[in-house]
């Protein structure tokens, strides 16, 4: 069964994104640009994003002017963007967008991932939400040396240590990488 994994870079003092929903504080960082290839999830086959997210996204991908720039960035894996709005979808992208809870989507995940993994690119209530419904797997957090006064949390939920088990923590230039297994034993 594929595992379901949240992977991402957050600030020193826990935010993805800053007030405006922005991640250009991380691109600003050494290698926040193009990161290291062994951050990202090498058997995801599947990306899970909520809608501000992908909104950001689009926006920074239009902003560079490439019509290629959702490609490059998913290459063929289809993205299930979770959203209450309508929004639109980059030309010959596989979007998919779901309404509802996660736990009602997952059967469509799992099968669309067939034997890869589940990336939850962002956001951090997104990943809690698969964390709620006990099929979060691992959270793998770049660490950034940046801090922003506010902005949206890493996770909003309270999680205790006896769910986590710290598996890996190494340094990747200016990053600091740490994974962790999630279960009811940590």
């Amino acid at each position: 069964m594929a595992r379901i994994i949240f992977d991402t870079a957050t600030t020193i003092n826990g935010f993805l994104a800053d007030d405006e929903h922005s991640l250009a504080w991380l691109f600003a960082v050494d290698g926040g640009t193009d990161p290291d290839e062994t951050l990202l999830p090498a058997d995801a086959t599947v990306m899970v994003l909520g809608s501000h997210t992908y909104e950001w996204m689009l926006r920074e991908r239009h902003a560079t002017g490439r019509d290629q720039a959702w490609r490059d960035f998913a290459g063929e894996r289809p993205a299930f963007v979770f959203t209450t709005r309508e929004l639109p979808a980059p030309e010959g992208s596989d979007i998919r967008f779901l309404r509802g809870s996660v736990a009602d989507a997952l059967p469509e995940l799992r099968a669309a991932a067939g034997d890869g993994d589940i990336w939850v690119v962002g956001g951090g209530d997104l990943a809690g939400q698969f964390l709620d419904a006990g099929a979060l797997d691992e959270v793998a957090i770049s660490v950034a040396p940046v801090a922003l006064p506010s902005g949206a949390p890493l996770m909003p939920r309270r999680v205790e240590s006896d769910r986590l088990t710290l598996v890996e923590v190494r340094r990747v230039g200016q990053f600091a990488r740490l994974v962790y297994r999630v279960g009811s034993d940590g």
